[in-house]
């Protein structure tokens, strides 16, 4: 089953005041719906609009692992375990958050930041917290979320060019950029495919496209 999401259909939240725009595609903060509140393993996939100088002030996580992807711009992280770096397109940022962390998020450039947030529960709680920045990750090579069960895989299709969606009890397409066919439905920017027990299905670039792709279990085991 494919069930698609528009961009469109997402729920607008952060702080246009101070330069903060969220577009939250699951339940998130005050906004409650108890129909939506995961997929799989994902709790969370907001896209963040940071204008120069905004961003999220210090913070608490737990039992949370957080994935991050810059589309435009930098973004300074600052955490509570004593890492501080600054992620840029093409890097793929994770902080498993554990038995807690506090952090701090912002654009501390003069050009607007955009990005991609993802939450995913955990399959076991506590521990230490654990960080990790992927430099430049290239096309199709997975990144594994292990306390998760959970893997990414970045897809950057040329109009025309195929690529297969892992056949997963759960897989979660969100497109970055461009657009793209799924199912006989196209997908542009901003929209998200949620699949149950797909097989043998492809994405198939409508023009230049990016997007991310979770493969995950069913039904998380915690342990």
């Amino acid at each position: 089953m494919i069930e698609v999401r528009r961009g469109a259909e997402r729920y607008r939240g952060g702080d246009p005041n101070a330069g903060i725009e969220s577009l939250h595609a699951f339940s998130f903060g005050p906004h409650f719906d108890p129909d939506n509140l995961r997929f799989g393993a994902l709790i969370a996939c907001n896209e963040e609009r940071l204008a120069a100088g905004a961003g999220f002030d210090e913070h608490p996580h737990r039992d949370t692992e957080i994935v991050t992807w810059v589309i435009e711009g930098e973004l300074t992280h600052r955490d509570s375990a004593g890492h501080e770096t600054t992620v840029r397109p093409g890097d793929l940022q994770r902080l498993s958050s554990a038995g807690g962390v506090r952090h701090v998020e912002r654009n501390t450039s003069d050009r607007p930041l955009r990005f991609v947030q993802m939450w995913l529960a955990p399959t076991e709680f506590g521990g230490e917290p654990s960080y990790e920045v992927v430099r430049g990750i290239a096309d199709g090579t997975p990144y594994a979320v292990p306390r998760a069960d959970a893997m990414l895989h970045l897809r950057r299709l040329a109009d025309g060019e195929r690529t297969a969606v892992p056949d997963a009890a759960r897989a979660y397409v969100h497109v970055v950029r461009g657009a793209v066919r799924l199912g006989g439905q196209a997908l542009r920017a901003g929209d998200a495919a949620r699949i149950t027990d797909g097989a043998g299905l492809e994405l198939t670039g409508l023009a230049a496209s990016e997007c991310l792709v979770w493969e995950m279990a069913a039904e998380p085991r915690h342990g």
